[in-house]
């Protein structure tokens, strides 16, 4: 796989979630990291954003272990920092203490210089009955495409 098509989704999200604000962070990695998200190899489904002594981390991030690495492969789950702007930090400090709202990885990928960034949205829980109209509404979506094709 070349650096261009790595696109990491995480598509509970958008399930889960109503994003407000949407922000592209750095992250910390070493090196048989970035190679096997350079495979391909990460999951973003349990993954979630949280401050530690006011820096931002990512935690439960899943990128697999390098299959060439030798004794230095790194922990499959451990926690990454985001690189961010302080601006950009408070910002997020802020609103992620009011009640209701996370800050929920949205994608990975690599950017066009070969770093990984992770996209990091802040997010408010979605009700029962809201992930219920998000299925119709995909739903509906899927049949007026099917009945565009005929």
């Amino acid at each position: 796989m070349s650096k261009d098509n790595i696109y990491i989704k995480n598509k509970q999200a958008y399930f889960e979630y109503f994003i407000s604000d949407k922000y592209v962070a750095g992250i910390k990695l070493l090196g048989t990291e970035i190679k096997s998200i350079r495979e391909g190899k990460a999951n973003l489904n349990d993954a979630f954003c949280t401050f530690i002594n006011g820096q931002l981390y990512v935690r439960n991030l899943h990128i697999s272990e390098y299959t060439f690495g030798s004794f230095y492969n790194h922990e499959q789950k451990r926690d990454r920092v985001l690189l961010l702007n302080k601006k950009e930090l408070k910002k997020l400090e802020t609103k992620g203490e009011e009640k209701g709202f996370t800050i929920v990885p949205l994608a990975l990928f690599i950017s066009e210089r070969g770093f990984a960034k992770l996209e990091i949205g802040l997010g408010q829980g979605k009700k029962m009955y809201d992930k219920r109209e998000t299925m119709k509404e995909r739903d509906t979506k899927v049949e007026m495409d099917r009945a565009m094709k005929r």
